[in-house]
């Protein structure tokens, strides 16, 4: 077969699918396809370019349809689910926020970014108005999805932690994570429910909803 760039960037995604964002070198990449480092850089010249190959192929399996809201569909409501496709996208692969935030010059993602800010702008936002609240939803989607991937502490962390003393130093803190977490409730809520606070806020800062 053929190396070209599509199954170059096809294969890094399985790499980073296997081995994580850390796992995914130029070296690893090229014995998985079977050639030597140096090819790979007739199409994707450093790590940098390979990083933001990945990220827009992440972010294309999620975005491949970008389209304004309806006319009658409230800019908040479409922004909230531009937020949370975003989510999905980053969880649908292993470090997908590390590599998204490593990606500065992500084709894709700035077309989302610019879809989100021509959209708020149609709907009479300032332009400024509309980056920032752009800007801060993307920035706050991925820094939820970097906590959510970050690993979890091992035993290891754990052994000399004092849960008991944490509770008394920090008790309302831990009441509100217990109370939050009641049975049913996910980290999916979570996200849902900051995310309406951020939207909610920039809704009523900007004076429209519409």
């Amino acid at each position: 077969m053929a190396l070209d760039r599509q199954r170059i960037v096809a294969e890094a995604v399985a790499l980073l699918d296997a081995e994580g964002l850390d796992g995914v070198t130029t070296r690893r990449l090229a014995a998985r396809l079977g050639v030597r480092s140096p090819t790979l850089y007739w199409h994707l010249p450093n790590k940098a370019a390979l990083v933001t190959a990945i990220a827009d192929a992440i972010l294309d399996q999620e975005f491949g349809d970008l389209s304004p809201p309806e006319p009658d569909q409230h800019w908040p409501d479409w922004l909230s689910g531009l937020a949370e496709r975003l989510r999905r996208a980053l969880l649908a692969h292993p470090d997908g926020a590390r590599v998204i935030s490593a990606a500065q010059l992500s084709a894709t993602m700035a077309a989302i970014s610019e879809l989100a800010m021509s959209t708020l702008v149609a709907r009479g936002l300032p332009l400024r108005e509309a980056r920032v609240i752009v800007l801060t939803v993307e920035r706050f989607t991925v820094g939820h999805v970097l906590e959510e991937q970050s690993p979890r502490p091992d035993a290891e962390a754990l052994k000399d932690f004092d849960l008991t003393a944490f509770t008394e130093r920090h008790p309302t803190a831990v009441a509100a994570i217990t109370e939050y977490f009641r049975p049913g409730r996910t980290v999916d809520d979570l996200f849902r429910d900051c995310l309406e606070v951020v939207i909610a806020g920039a809704a009523v800062k900007a004076g429209t909803a519409s």
